[in-house]
């Protein structure tokens, strides 16, 4: 009798061990299952965000372009068109005021073609297209040509002082600048606020005022040298010596 009580006591100890296994088996199992449902969650939480802010950027691109497309639709045929309002320009200016008061046909004649420019210039500026008055106005490389320089000592540097050609912008993009001629040679206390730092780009032909570094430039070097005190320890050439009597050329009555 005790034998098969020693023997049976290993397989009551297994038997005992797979029913608790087998009751922690589904908690276990539950936790698992619980675990990758809230990593799949978080995936799936990251990936419908991300294609949320991708069709928001799609649309918020889709709207600039078609908003451009609008408004530079027109860029190439208004450009062509320019040059007949150039052309309406050169008839105009062509007519001396003398003749035209002159001839009452050729006055007719005067008063329509400048009509003709003005409805042209309406009908431009209602699709966005204006002109440029770059005259007196400082040099801007982003909607004018320099075509040459004029000594004008008059008028502060970088100044336009004439107008060859006119210019044209179509919304906030250039559609053609306005060949104009700057002038060069004016104030040079003007050159300085021009480079500071509020950012104003300096004219191109600031580089080389006419007569080489003036006033607001560092001095050459040996005058600058000449004018500063002597910072050694002992008594410099011109300078009063411990005595109090002066030395040197520069020692004079």
């Amino acid at each position: 009798m005790s034998d098969e009580k020693t023997d049976a006591r290993p397989e009551d100890q297994v038997a005992t061990a797979n029913a608790e296994a087998q009751d922690a088996d589904p908690a276990a199992q539950a936790s698992a299952e619980l675990t990758a449902l809230v990593a799949e969650n978080s995936d799936m939480r990251d990936r419908l965000l991300r294609t949320m802010a991708d069709m928001e950027n799609l649309r918020r691109r889709t709207d600039r372009e078609k908003a451009d497309t609008a408004r530079y639709a027109i860029s190439n045929f208004a450009r062509d068109v320019l040059t007949v309002g150039d052309n309406l320009r050169r008839t105009i200016e062509h007519v001396p005021a003398e003749a035209a008061s002159q001839d009452p046909a050729l006055k007719s004649f005067l008063n329509g073609v400048e009509l003709t420019e003005r409805e042209l210039l309406n009908v431009l500026e209602r699709h966005g297209v204006t002109r440029i008055e770059p005259l007196g106005a400082r040099f801007d490389p982003n909607c004018h040509q320099a075509m040459y320089e004029v000594q004008n000592p008059e008028v502060p540097e970088g100044t336009v002082v004439d107008v060859m050609q006119a210019g044209y912008v179509i919304g906030d993009r250039c559609l053609r600048p306005a060949l104009v001629a700057v002038a060069k040679g004016g104030a040079k206390q003007m050159a300085p606020a021009q480079s500071g730092d509020d950012g104003v780009p300096k004219a191109a032909n600031d580089d080389f005022p006419g007569g080489g570094p003036q006033g607001g430039r560092e001095p050459p070097r040996g005058e600058q040298h000449r004018d500063e005190p002597h910072r050694g320890g002992g008594p410099h050439r011109g300078e009063p010596s411990r005595g109090g009597h002066a030395r040197g050329p520069h020692n004079k009555a």
